[in-house]
């Protein structure tokens, strides 16, 4: 039996896979988001940096939330999460948060976008 974490890695590691395919602009767009989207989550919290994104993000940038709804099982992680009472929120949060860790380690092994220490990631 493998761990939650386990197989994140191994769903994650196919969708960023499928991601190298594209052009290097799309790339470093969804890349970068995988890097900025932590930091979004824990100062905005959830429903508020995902709803950032849903209506200002690219479309590689939208496509790392559906990716990441894929992961967890939730359809529509973006409505779900405005929904969603207290203790599912939390729990919702603390999922997309170990997703991200993998989402964040093949950006940079898989599709090559490093994170910038000034705060500004690769594509910006």
């Amino acid at each position: 039996m493998r761990t939650k974490t386990q197989q994140y890695a191994a769903q994650i590691f196919e969708q960023v896979s499928r991601m190298s395919d594209v052009d290097e602009r799309a790339r470093n767009k969804y890349g970068s988001m995988a890097h900025r989207l932590p930091v979004l989550i824990r100062t905005a919290g959830l429903a508020q940096a995902l709803g950032f994104v849903e209506s200002r993000g690219t479309p590689e940038q939208q496509q790392l939330i559906r990716d990441i709804s894929e992961v967890i099982g939730v359809p529509n992680l973006c409505k779900h999460s405005r929904k969603a009472e207290l203790s599912e929120y939390m729990t919702l949060t603390k999922d997309v948060m170990t997703a991200l860790v993998w989402y964040k380690r093949f950006a940079e092994s898989v599709l090559n976008v490093q994170s910038d220490a000034n705060g500004k990631d690769a594509g910006e």
